[in-house]
């Protein structure tokens, strides 16, 4: 039997555990179909047969509507470090928010949040304040081209920096053209998207537009948590510099998860501007910031530049709101007052995902795995992924990431997406969890491989 069919004989194995387990989120699905598009808020958020709805979330943990808990990979999309809800966090923000939870005027603690985050962010003078990742790459995209005076933004194969339309192209395969209906072809002509982990390609891009930014994760996230290769975030740095462009690092997910610095500080190498989100708002919505030295945040300066016309535009409704400040700013505090956490938490990761990957080892090299510090990716390819175009073109299979996540989900183990396997665990996650996760890994390996 090959490998295909045995995958597809254990996914109709476990669709029925699956089902027989979770009939009120069969239900709810039903009646989401009927006014949610798709039956959810977000595609990535659907797994086959149907999602889990969760009901309450709780530290590592989360519960379905039919009472099963899980312990949470996903972590709100990796936004809580500290496990879901921390004492502290949701404590502050419900004194604050009786002050009023959106001020609408300048309030103090956006003046004490952003001098914390120039103190822990390095490289960072000035700080302004987003409703999301997605909104803090739109605008760095925008302040990079003010300050540069030039048009074309690089990206890479596989990054994902959010909906916004010039940086919505490469994500997928074939890593060309909108990725969306309703995107003009046109909104993305001045991009271009090159391989991860290719210097060369880089290069070639500097050298043949006038590049205004070259925006990247320092790993890879959505293409499967893939980590850059000896040198090439220095070489990154080396060559934005020779040809004038500026570096912008989405910590969207990296930033004070890999140290408290993000990328910056665990791979010791600068970028021109940061941009962040997610842990951030210390667990809650509308969280984003951009961040960079002063000659360039700069350009977004009323005083300094009092015709609208002048300066580079940023602003919202929602910005600098005193909860998602408050949890912030909460939540940053007490990390930096904790840095000792960082070791521990890394040097866990790291020994489970070669834990994981001496599995697909012992399992007839089914798969690999790949990451940095609590990032963790797995991939049933040929060989072991270094960029997204590896990831997706050297897949063995599709059902084995179809079987992992719903496997998983049969043993009280929950991440997004069925797709792509990446992880993105807390701080309070335990070793004994992390050995859970491990030994499941490896029963699956075992039925898919020798059944």
């Amino acid at each position: 039997m090959s490998i295909e069919d045995r995958a597809q004989a254990l996914i109709d194995k476990y669709v029925r555990i699956y089902m027989e387990r979770t009939g009120r989120s069969r239900e709810f699905f039903e009646r989401a179909r009927k006014v949610l598009p798709g039956g959810t808020t977000y595609q990535i958020r659907y797994f086959s047969p149907y999602p889990l709805y969760i009901t309450r979330a709780r530290g590592v943990k989360v519960w379905d509507l039919d009472g099963n808990e899980y312990v949470d990979y996903w972590m709100g999309h990796g936004t809580h470090i500290l496990g879901h809800s921390p004492d502290f966090v949701v404590k502050a923000v419900n004194e604050a928010s009786y002050d009023g939870t959106h001020l609408g005027y300048p309030n103090t603690l956006e003046v004490e949040y952003a001098e914390l985050l120039t103190k822990v962010i390095p490289n960072v003078e000035m700080v302004r304040f987003s409703n999301s990742g997605t909104e803090a790459n739109m605008y760095a995209i925008r302040l990079a081209r003010a300050y540069t005076g030039r048009r074309y933004i690089v990206k890479m194969e596989g990054g994902w920096h959010g909906g916004y339309d010039a940086l919505h192209v490469g994500v997928n395969p074939p890593f060309e053209g909108p990725e969306s209906l309703g995107l003009p072809v046109e909104h993305i002509k001045y991009t271009i998207v090159i391989p991860y982990n290719d210097i060369n390609a880089l290069e070639k891009a500097l050298k043949s537009f006038d590049v205004a930014a070259v925006i990247m994760e320092p790993v890879l996230g959505a293409a499967g948590c893939i980590g850059p290769v000896q040198g090439y975030l220095r070489g990154v740095r080396e060559l934005v510099d020779r040809y004038g462009a500026l570096l912008i690092f989405d910590e969207v997910i990296t930033g004070f998860r890999l140290a408290l610095g993000g990328g910056q500080e665990y791979f010791n190498v600068k970028a021109d501007i940061v941009t962040l989100g997610k842990i951030v708002g210390g667990g809650y919505p509308g969280a984003g910031a951009i961040a960079s030295r002063s000659e360039i945040m700069e350009l977004l300066d009323q005083l300094k530049r009092p015709s609208a016309r002048s300066r580079s535009f940023h602003g919202g409704t929602f910005t600098g709101n005193r909860v998602t400040l408050t949890a912030g700013y909460a939540l940053i505090n007490y990390l930096a007052q904790h840095r000792s956490f960082y070791e521990n938490f890394n040097n866990l990761w790291d020994w489970v995902r070669s834990e994981l990957d001496r599995a697909c080892e012992s399992h007839d090299r089914l798969c690999w795995v790949t990451g940095v510090g609590s990032m963790v990716g797995i991939h049933f390819t040929r060989e072991r992924p270094i960029n997204a175009r590896m990831a997706y073109e050297g897949r063995i299979s599709e059902k084995l990431y179809t079987l992992l996540h719903l496997y998983m989900r049969t043993r009280g183990i929950l991440y997004l997406t069925e797709h792509t396997a990446h992880l993105l665990p807390s701080m309070i996650h335990t070793k004994e969890q992390a050995q859970d996760l491990i030994n499941a890994f490896n029963e699956l390996l075992s039925e898919v491989v020798h059944r």
